[in-house]
């Protein structure tokens, strides 16, 4: 039996590496381009369609607003975004670490409880800053 060939950390690190690109130049690019400026990008077809918010709208402006320092205007755009930047990095990171040092990646969640609290949360967020009462969470 062969041994499957040995690779360096670096090149173990290129999937990571090339999402981290990828992300950062999103969050280079929006926040060059002012999203709070009409004409640069399209309307969230649910807010068009219904006239609510979705769980993502102003996560565009979110992502200017960080790009530019100011993270009390991001946590009023939504909170939600704001809170899962630090989630994504983790989890980057966790995959980023797990790459280099050659270790498989999980690919399923642990407890899938996590994962119905986490849908459960954005739906009480969706239904709530579409609420007349919850208009500090809608931007």
């Amino acid at each position: 039996m062969v041994a499957a060939p040995r690779t360096g950390p670096v090149r173990r690190i290129w999937r990571p590496a090339g999402v981290l690109g990828l992300a950062a130049g999103v969050v280079v690019f929006v926040s060059l381009v002012d999203p709070n400026e009409g004409g640069h990008y399209p309307t969230c077809p649910f807010l068009w369609a219904t006239g609510y918010q979705c769980p993502g709208c102003g996560t565009l402006r979110v992502l200017h607003a960080l790009g530019h320092g100011r993270l009390g205007e991001a946590l009023g755009l939504n909170v939600m975004t704001v809170a899962m930047v630090p989630v994504l990095a983790f989890f980057w990171g966790r995959w980023a670490l797990a790459s280099w040092q050659g270790r498989p990646t999980r690919t399923k969640a642990g407890d899938p409880r996590l994962i119905w609290l986490l849908f459960a949360a954005v739906m009480v967020f969706w239904l709530v800053r579409n609420l007349p009462f919850g208009h500090v969470l809608a931007a």
